[in-house]
């Protein structure tokens, strides 16, 4: 089995990790915002999420000679009877995690896609860090990994603050529309002239939530907000408690759904290996370490903002509250990935 064991290349599994798990994200958003069924984007997702750790445990998981303290894949398999409490753990980790992100594509929808990754992934480090810590024989450095844990509780705070006056500047945008627009009705193409709505405008909003598979109009965002800090604490039972999207899907209808299924398997093989490497890196550095990819957000307000125009023509107040909270994100990454160990 292969094992990163250089410092070195523990952090360069973490940088790429980091991209890859702040790159999905934004195509899930992206296909929910062209009108994807989110239930027909997450089925697609998964079954490339599964064969990437497939492609994993062949390759990376049978490179070099089996030992008894590093088994490589197939040997690790006839062993599951002496191993069984650490299969179930690993398995719901999976369901966890796969539900985890089963909700959030509910709240990249209410409450964006920046402030969404932010509040999710701070509470990951939060609870996880500690746990991660006391649970890897404390290997990290304590006096430089919780501060670093402090800089992303803070930046939950900064996340929940964004989306309080991002939302202020787009009710504001859409309190001089007439009603029957501000709901989303009566409109075309986002303008009367026929033109493309500009970014960040109350037609732009309109013009999206025209288009969009999950309608977030007239529902409390604090209904998004609730899911976003719960995703990752499997509150599953959001979903069907509030009537989101009312939207039905059969089976036939998934399998004829073409559109942007590419880009669904795309975001599976992404999610897929970006984990992969993160367990790389922190075999190598410590797994309380290795949290520190759950800075993703930097990467998923980048596609945020380039991508799906997030944060055009917000008040000043948002805009500073927006580089406060990524400034927490540079700082913690910094700071974890300064309290690497190194495993003997």
């Amino acid at each position: 089995m292969y094992l990163v064991e250089s410092k070195g290349g523990a952090i360069a599994c973490m940088f790429l990790s980091l991209f890859f798990l702040g790159t999905w994200p934004a195509i899930l958003t992206l296909l929910e915002r062209r009108g994807r069924l989110p239930q027909h984007t997450y089925l697609d997702y998964s079954i490339t999420n599964l064969l990437a750790a497939v492609i994993i445990a062949l390759t990376f998981g049978q490179i070099g000679s089996s030992t008894h303290e590093s088994p490589n894949f197939f040997p690790q398999l006839s062993q599951l009877g002496d191993n069984w409490p650490s299969v179930l753990f690993a398995m719901a980790g999976g369901l966890v995690l796969s539900l985890g992100n089963l909700c959030t594509q509910y709240a990249w929808a209410f409450v964006g896609l920046s402030v969404t990754e932010v509040i999710t992934s701070s509470l990951v480090v939060v609870i996880g860090t500690t746990l991660n810590y006391f649970l890897d024989n404390k290997i990290n450095r304590a006096e430089i990994l919780f501060p670093g844990v402090a800089c992303f509780f803070i930046a939950v705070c900064f996340g929940s603050a964004v989306h309080s006056s991002n939302s202020a500047d787009n009710k504001a945008k859409l309190s001089s529309l007439p009603t029957d627009r501000k709901n989303g009705e009566n409109v075309g193409n986002g303008s009367n002239t026929g033109n493309k709505a500009v970014a960040g405008t109350a037609d732009f909003l309109i013009e999206l939530e025209n288009r969009r598979s999950i309608k977030v109009f007239g529902k409390s965002t604090m209904i998004g907000l609730a899911i976003t800090f719960f995703a990752r604490l499997l509150l599953l039972s959001l979903l069907t408690s509030f009537q989101l999207g009312n939207q039905r899907s059969m089976a036939r209808a998934y399998l004829n759904d073409w559109n942007g299924r590419g880009w669904a398997f795309l975001a599976g093989l992404l999610c897929g290996f970006g984990n992969g490497l993160q367990f790389m890196g922190g075999q190598a550095a410590g797994y309380a370490a290795a949290d520190a990819v759950q800075a993703l957000p930097l990467v998923s307000t980048f596609w945020g903002i380039l991508i799906f125009k997030e944060y055009r023509k917000s008040s000043r107040r948002t805009y500073i509250l927006l580089v406060a909270m990524l400034s927490m994100f540079i700082a913690a990454v910094g700071i974890l990935m300064a309290s690497s160990g190194h495993r003997k």
